[in-house]
Protein backbone atom coordinates (compact mmCIF):
# COMPACT_ATOMS: atom_id res chain seq x y z
CA UNK A 1 0.00 0.00 0.00
CA UNK A 2 1.21 3.50 -0.48
CA UNK A 3 1.50 5.85 2.14
CA UNK A 4 -0.95 8.69 2.06
CA UNK A 5 1.54 11.12 3.31
CA UNK A 6 3.30 13.60 1.32
CA UNK A 7 7.21 14.18 1.42
CA UNK A 8 8.09 17.40 4.06
CA UNK A 9 9.54 20.26 1.59
CA UNK A 10 13.10 20.53 2.66
CA UNK A 11 14.31 23.48 4.07
CA UNK A 12 15.03 26.50 2.01
CA UNK A 13 18.98 27.34 2.64
CA UNK A 14 19.35 30.34 4.59
CA UNK A 15 21.15 33.13 3.12
CA UNK A 16 24.84 33.79 3.67
CA UNK A 17 25.72 36.69 5.67
CA UNK A 18 28.75 38.80 3.86
CA UNK A 19 31.35 40.16 6.05
CA UNK A 20 32.57 43.92 5.01
CA UNK A 21 36.20 44.16 4.52
CA UNK A 22 38.85 46.08 6.70
CA UNK A 23 38.86 48.05 3.55
CA UNK A 24 35.27 48.98 4.01
CA UNK A 25 34.76 49.28 7.96
CA UNK A 26 38.50 51.82 7.19
CA UNK A 27 36.69 53.78 4.75
CA UNK A 28 33.47 54.44 7.06
CA UNK A 29 35.90 54.98 9.84
CA UNK A 30 37.45 58.10 7.48
CA UNK A 31 34.40 58.95 6.53
CA UNK A 32 33.10 59.55 9.69
CA UNK A 33 36.38 61.67 10.89
CA UNK A 34 35.81 63.82 7.75
CA UNK A 35 32.36 64.95 8.41
CA UNK A 36 33.44 65.73 12.25
CA UNK A 37 36.15 67.35 11.59
CA UNK A 38 34.28 69.63 8.71
CA UNK A 39 31.13 70.36 11.34
CA UNK A 40 33.99 71.27 13.86
CA UNK A 41 35.54 73.81 11.36
CA UNK A 42 32.43 75.32 10.11
CA UNK A 43 31.46 75.55 13.97
CA UNK A 44 34.58 77.19 14.25
CA UNK A 45 33.92 79.73 11.88
CA UNK A 46 30.61 80.75 12.55
CA UNK A 47 31.83 81.40 15.81
CA UNK A 48 34.25 83.88 14.65
CA UNK A 49 32.66 85.50 12.70
CA UNK A 50 29.78 86.15 14.78
CA UNK A 51 32.54 87.58 17.12
CA UNK A 52 33.75 89.41 14.34
CA UNK A 53 29.94 90.82 13.86
CA UNK A 54 29.61 91.87 17.56
CA UNK A 55 33.23 93.30 17.80
CA UNK A 56 32.60 95.31 14.74
CA UNK A 57 28.62 96.58 15.46
CA UNK A 58 29.97 97.82 19.37
CA UNK A 59 33.00 100.22 17.36
CA UNK A 60 30.35 101.20 15.00
CA UNK A 61 27.74 102.43 17.90
CA UNK A 62 30.92 103.86 19.60
CA UNK A 63 32.85 105.72 17.14
CA UNK A 64 29.68 106.72 14.99
CA UNK A 65 29.33 110.45 14.73
CA UNK A 66 26.58 112.40 16.51
CA UNK A 67 25.82 115.48 15.09
CA UNK A 68 26.74 118.75 17.63
CA UNK A 69 23.71 119.95 19.67
CA UNK A 70 22.62 123.43 19.49
CA UNK A 71 20.41 125.13 22.59
CA UNK A 72 18.87 128.93 22.49
CA UNK A 73 19.55 130.11 25.89
CA UNK A 74 18.84 134.04 25.98
CA UNK A 75 17.45 136.02 23.42
CA UNK A 76 15.83 139.58 23.16
CA UNK A 77 14.57 143.02 21.04
CA UNK A 78 14.55 145.09 23.74
CA UNK A 79 13.08 148.23 21.90
CA UNK A 80 9.78 146.30 20.14
CA UNK A 81 7.99 149.07 21.05
CA UNK A 82 9.06 151.65 18.27
CA UNK A 83 7.00 152.73 15.37
CA UNK A 84 9.87 153.14 12.94
CA UNK A 85 11.24 149.89 12.32
CA UNK A 86 14.67 147.78 12.94
CA UNK A 87 16.73 151.08 11.71
CA UNK A 88 17.83 151.46 16.06
CA UNK A 89 17.06 147.94 17.00
CA UNK A 90 19.20 145.70 18.24
CA UNK A 91 18.74 141.55 18.51
CA UNK A 92 20.70 140.36 21.27
CA UNK A 93 21.53 136.00 21.93
CA UNK A 94 22.82 133.69 23.78
CA UNK A 95 23.24 129.99 22.45
CA UNK A 96 25.69 127.06 23.14
CA UNK A 97 26.99 124.55 20.57
CA UNK A 98 27.77 121.27 22.54
CA UNK A 99 29.75 118.06 21.32
CA UNK A 100 28.27 114.56 22.98
CA UNK A 101 30.71 112.53 21.37
CA UNK A 102 32.88 110.15 23.97
CA UNK A 103 35.49 109.87 21.75
CA UNK A 104 35.12 112.54 18.52
CA UNK A 105 36.39 115.68 18.49
CA UNK A 106 34.33 118.44 16.13
CA UNK A 107 36.51 120.88 13.57
CA UNK A 108 34.46 123.90 13.04
CA UNK A 109 35.31 126.27 10.33
CA UNK A 110 34.28 129.87 11.20
CA UNK A 111 30.60 129.97 12.17
CA UNK A 112 27.91 132.41 10.59
CA UNK A 113 24.80 133.62 12.31
CA UNK A 114 21.04 134.81 10.36
CA UNK A 115 17.69 136.07 11.74
CA UNK A 116 14.59 135.39 9.94
CA UNK A 117 11.04 136.61 10.72
CA UNK A 118 8.39 134.88 8.78
CA UNK A 119 11.13 133.18 6.38
CA UNK A 120 12.36 136.60 5.49
CA UNK A 121 16.13 137.24 6.73
CA UNK A 122 16.24 140.94 8.57
CA UNK A 123 19.69 140.21 9.62
CA UNK A 124 23.05 138.37 9.22
CA UNK A 125 26.22 138.02 10.76
CA UNK A 126 29.48 136.91 8.86
CA UNK A 127 32.38 134.97 11.01
CA UNK A 128 29.92 135.06 14.18
CA UNK A 129 32.91 132.73 15.34
CA UNK A 130 36.52 131.63 14.32
CA UNK A 131 37.21 128.44 13.49
CA UNK A 132 37.90 125.87 16.31
CA UNK A 133 37.93 122.87 18.07
CA UNK A 134 35.79 121.40 19.81
CA UNK A 135 36.98 118.12 21.59
CA UNK A 136 34.57 115.37 23.08
CA UNK A 137 32.07 116.37 26.04
CA UNK A 138 32.40 120.07 25.41
CA UNK A 139 30.24 122.75 25.43
CA UNK A 140 30.83 126.06 22.73
CA UNK A 141 29.24 129.40 24.14
CA UNK A 142 27.59 131.56 20.74
CA UNK A 143 26.70 134.86 21.28
CA UNK A 144 26.08 137.95 19.42
CA UNK A 145 23.84 140.95 18.61
CA UNK A 146 22.26 142.33 14.99
CA UNK A 147 22.40 145.89 15.30
CA UNK A 148 20.25 148.26 13.11
CA UNK A 149 22.97 148.32 10.58
CA UNK A 150 22.69 145.00 9.84
CA UNK A 151 18.63 144.60 10.33
CA UNK A 152 16.50 145.51 7.11
CA UNK A 153 12.67 144.31 6.84
CA UNK A 154 9.85 145.13 4.33
CA UNK A 155 6.96 147.19 5.07
CA UNK A 156 4.39 144.65 4.80
CA UNK A 157 6.83 142.39 7.27
CA UNK A 158 7.08 145.42 9.74
CA UNK A 159 3.02 145.04 9.40
CA UNK A 160 2.49 141.22 10.24
CA UNK A 161 5.74 142.09 13.26
CA UNK A 162 3.27 144.80 14.81
CA UNK A 163 0.41 142.57 14.75
CA UNK A 164 2.28 139.77 16.28
CA UNK A 165 3.37 142.32 19.10
CA UNK A 166 0.21 142.88 19.82
CA UNK A 167 -0.80 139.30 20.50
CA UNK A 168 2.26 139.02 22.84
CA UNK A 169 4.00 136.48 20.58
CA UNK A 170 6.88 137.44 18.25
CA UNK A 171 8.82 134.38 16.42
CA UNK A 172 11.88 134.93 15.06
CA UNK A 173 14.59 132.01 13.91
CA UNK A 174 17.91 131.93 14.57
CA UNK A 175 20.03 129.79 11.81
CA UNK A 176 23.51 129.27 12.67
CA UNK A 177 25.41 127.66 10.30
CA UNK A 178 29.51 126.28 9.60
CA UNK A 179 31.16 123.87 8.01
CA UNK A 180 32.78 120.91 10.78
CA UNK A 181 34.73 117.89 10.19
CA UNK A 182 34.76 115.24 12.77
CA UNK A 183 38.57 113.94 13.91
CA UNK A 184 38.50 110.44 15.07
CA UNK A 185 42.11 109.13 16.65
CA UNK A 186 44.04 110.58 13.52
CA UNK A 187 41.46 110.38 10.78
CA UNK A 188 39.38 113.20 9.90
CA UNK A 189 36.05 112.82 8.02
CA UNK A 190 35.07 115.25 5.02
CA UNK A 191 33.78 118.32 5.64
CA UNK A 192 29.68 118.99 6.34
CA UNK A 193 27.57 121.84 5.93
CA UNK A 194 26.19 121.76 9.35
CA UNK A 195 22.36 124.39 9.83
CA UNK A 196 20.90 124.54 13.32
CA UNK A 197 17.40 126.22 12.91
CA UNK A 198 15.98 128.19 16.26
CA UNK A 199 12.77 128.91 17.04
CA UNK A 200 12.31 131.85 18.80
CA UNK A 201 9.43 133.84 20.65
CA UNK A 202 8.95 136.85 22.58
CA UNK A 203 6.88 138.56 24.58
CA UNK A 204 5.87 142.35 24.00
CA UNK A 205 8.88 143.48 26.21
CA UNK A 206 10.82 141.67 24.04
CA UNK A 207 12.28 139.12 25.83
CA UNK A 208 12.56 135.39 25.44
CA UNK A 209 9.20 133.37 26.26
CA UNK A 210 9.65 130.61 28.41
CA UNK A 211 8.92 127.46 26.80
CA UNK A 212 11.46 128.46 24.02
CA UNK A 213 14.43 128.85 26.72
CA UNK A 214 16.83 126.20 26.88
CA UNK A 215 15.36 124.81 23.93
CA UNK A 216 17.06 122.37 21.62
CA UNK A 217 17.56 123.30 18.17
CA UNK A 218 16.89 120.94 15.30
CA UNK A 219 20.13 120.56 13.19
CA UNK A 220 20.48 119.00 9.74
CA UNK A 221 23.56 118.72 7.36
CA UNK A 222 23.66 119.80 3.31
Amino acid sequence: MYSSRLPLSSPQPQPIKRQHTARYYAHRVKESLTTRVSKLICTIFLALLLVVGMVTFILWLSLRPHRPRFHIHQFSVPDLNQATGFENAVISFNASARNANHNIGIYYDSMDGAVYYKDQRIGFISSLLPPFYQGPKNTTTVDGSFTGASLTVSSQRWSEFMNDRAKGNVVFRLDLTSTIRFKISTWNSKRHRVHANCDIGVGQDGQILAPYKDKRCPVYFT
